[in-house]
């Protein structure tokens, strides 16, 4: 009998019987559920999107979403490429949103940060100690600054989410390293995603190689599901453990996107009640992806190179 029948089986005895993810499983294994007949309940039913809904309010995407999804993930890419030559000593950070709001808003898109939850502009550019949130405004960029530029567009009701930081000019040591370590973490992250991995062995692999490095991985901020709307379930930190958390399977759709310090993770946000910044004010660079996961393992959504 397999163990998934035999737990319905108990199930139905006592049908007052509840079982958390760590209790133990109650067909008698010794082990907790969660690494049990749960994943057996998982791999073998013929309804995971139902499944996932109910349990982590995760909605799977079917390919007429992906479809759409990866349509708005090319957006946000043509999109970085009316920017990137930009990117120079010189240019205020609101000029970066002027070209990013006016570029989208041509294409039949919006852009999906502009008025949510207040937020007042249609992109996010962070720059140097800036972690995330970053309001585009007089701010002049000066050599050897980096920049992160984080884009999310929105196209016939579908959502996609990147970001790059950049150098402005000729980077120092501090620059070209944290760059180079979160970009990396991004690729080593990504790397993880396939069915029967767990959204905990992307934090493991993302956290491992930061700190290896000597840098810090943030904790306020994390990953998360996208397409239907600008933030959904899951949640993807980057840190954790190894096997930890929900269960990767066909269909998802999630952001990766570790935020990296140079020095500590810890972070303050200032008076906009937007802007993070490094709280000991070393550099911060960050990456992002739109990810799906395929039934061999993943398709970025909005691929941009990471070597």
């Amino acid at each position: 009998m397999k163990s998934k029948t035999r737990l319905n089986l108990l199930k139905e005895k006592d049908a007052s019987v509840k079982v958390g993810r760590n209790d133990p499983c109650i067909c008698g294994s010794g082990l907790k559920y969660k690494k049990c007949c749960l994943e057996k309940e998982v791999l073998d039913n013929k309804d995971p999107g139902a499944l996932y809904a109910q349990r982590y309010k995760i909605q799977l995407k079917k390919e007429a979403d992906i479809m759409g999804i990866r349509k708005a993930g090319q957006l946000v890419l043509d999109t970085f490429e009316q920017i990137t030559d930009k990117i120079r000593p010189g240019t205020k950070t609101d000029d970066i949103n002027t070209i990013v709001h006016e570029f989208t808003v041509k294409n039949g898109a919006r852009p999906a940060p502009l008025n949510y939850r207040g937020f007042p502009k249609s992109v996010c550019v962070s720059v140097n100690e800036v972690v995330c949130h970053g309001i585009p405004g007089p701010r002049v960029l000066e050599d050897g600054d980096i920049v992160n530029v984080d884009i999310t567009s929105v196209l016939n009701g579908y959502y996609a989410d990147a970001n790059q930081t950049f150098f402005v000019g000729t980077p120092g040591p501090e620059a070209l390293k944290i760059v180079s370590v979160a970009r990396e973490c991004l690729r080593r992250g990504i790397s993880m995603v396939k069915p029967g991995n767990t959204i905990g062995d992307i934090g493991w692999a993302i956290q491992r190689y930061a700190e290896e490095q000597g840098c810090s991985v943030v904790r306020d901020f994390v990953g998360h599901g996208v397409g239907f709307e600008f933030h959904e379930a899951p949640q993807v930190p980057h840190f954790g453990q190894r096997g930890q958390g929900i269960r990767l399977i066909p269909g998802m759709v999630f952001t990766i996107e570790p935020m990296i310090n140079l020095g500590n993770h810890d972070l303050k946000i200032l008076e906009d009640n937007w802007t993070a910044v490094t709280k000991d004010k070393s550099l911060s660079a960050q990456f992002e992806q739109t990810i799906l996961v395929t039934q061999t393992g993943y398709e970025s959504l909005t691929p941009y190179d990471l070597s």
